[in-house]
């Protein structure tokens, strides 16, 4: 995973495209490009049995070159950094800052590849993919550029990663957030991104160092009791929303500068439902009627009833959605980290991928 702030402070996640992805992405292209030299072979020898020889060299020339070089060049031009395998595996060729790649390099990379694949037959590109911590190629090196993942495998992600705990929302709110510099937001997100993924261990204590390191460049300290992860969610939250407000004041700015009408503010709360015989009730619904997995209580009003059926749970809060297959909903224990004191009890979050969103046992 690589990590990119733009000018607006803004933080990029760009997932690098693997080596295996790659090098099918390549078979697919080198395929497609040696059935068109046979085709045009083809085409040119029987041009050529009837034309100047020096015609035909002159003309195969042209067309290996147009071939080799000018398709990947071409394409990725076109469609913004994707070649027919790229666009099979859900690759693409960004610039170094994660904008669209240019002409000039694409041309650079085709070029490159002349020579490391078709001369060389890819040891350079392994070898320098290998070394590299972003898996580019001599190419990409040349060029500026990073081959990325657009098409991510595994559960999909909804919503913020970091969501605002209701309890430390008093606190985030005075904030002084001028001292976390980008790099630290970024690394405290990826930690809340892959929160799930790690051991209990590693997660613990990497918590505990990441949130220590933040919360000694914020002002004032975190509350005592809270879990890291949670303090991290408040903070990158609360950055988020400040930097929503600060964009929409800059646009809204733009706009009286412009002469244009103020933008028609955002109606609060979800549309209610029509009150139809056997339909639902009228009024704010907070949770789908549909399937998937109920939003967290805080976003939601509190989770859902279950029925009280015979022999079936007891009615009150359900720690589990209705639907889906996402994770558990309520409350449930969880050890402390070690170093940080804990009370209360912490709910799951929302399927985001997020860390939870309440203290803990």
């Amino acid at each position: 995973m690589a990590e990119l702030v733009t000018g607006e402070a803004v933080a990029l996640d760009l997932r690098v495209a693997r080596l295996p992805s790659r090098a099918c992405a390549l078979f697919i292209d080198l395929m497609l490009q040696l059935t068109l030299l046979g085709v045009f072979g083809n085409l040119l020898g029987a041009i050529t049995s009837i034309a100047d020889p020096a015609w035909g060299v002159g003309v195969t020339l042209v067309t290996v070159v147009l071939v080799i070089v000018g398709y990947p060049c071409a394409m990725e031009t076109l469609t913004r950094g994707r070649t027919l395998g790229k666009l099979a595996l859900g690759m693409r060729v960004v610039a170094g800052d994660g904008g669209p790649v240019r002409f000039r390099q694409a041309l650079v990379r085709a070029l490159a590849g002349f020579l490391e694949f078709w001369t060389l037959y890819g040891a350079p590109a392994l070898i320098a993919s290998l070394c590299s911590r972003r898996g580019r190629r001599l190419g990409d090196v040349f060029a500026g550029t990073i081959v990325i993942q657009e098409r991510a495998s595994g559960p999909a992600h909804f919503g913020p990663v970091a969501v605002m705990p209701p309890g430390l929302a008093g606190w985030a709110a005075g904030l002084e957030l001028s001292r976390v510099p980008d790099d630290l937001a970024m690394t405290a997100r990826q930690y809340l991104v892959r929160f799930w993924e790690l051991l209990p261990e590693v997660r613990d204590e990497l918590g505990a160092r990441i949130a220590g390191q933040v919360g000694a460049l914020v002002s004032p300290p975190p509350p005592p009791g809270w879990r890291p992860e949670l303090v991290l969610s408040a903070v990158l939250a609360e950055r988020r929303v400040r930097e929503a407000r600060r964009l929409t004041a800059q646009r809204a700015q733009l706009r009286r500068l412009r002469g244009l009408p103020p933008e028609p503010a955002m109606a609060s709360g979800p549309p209610p439902y029509p009150a139809t015989p056997g339909g639902p009730p009228s009024g704010p619904v907070p949770y789908p009627t549909t399937g998937g997995p109920a939003p967290h209580p805080a976003m939601a009003g509190g989770p859902a009833p279950y029925p009280a059926t015979a022999g079936g749970p007891p009615a009150g809060p359900a720690p589990y959605p209705p639907a889906g297959g996402g994770p558990p909903i309520g409350p449930m224990p969880y050890p402390p980290a070690a170093g940080w004191p804990s009370t209360g009890t912490m709910p799951y979050p929302p399927p985001t991928g997020g860390p939870p969103t309440g203290p803990m046992p």
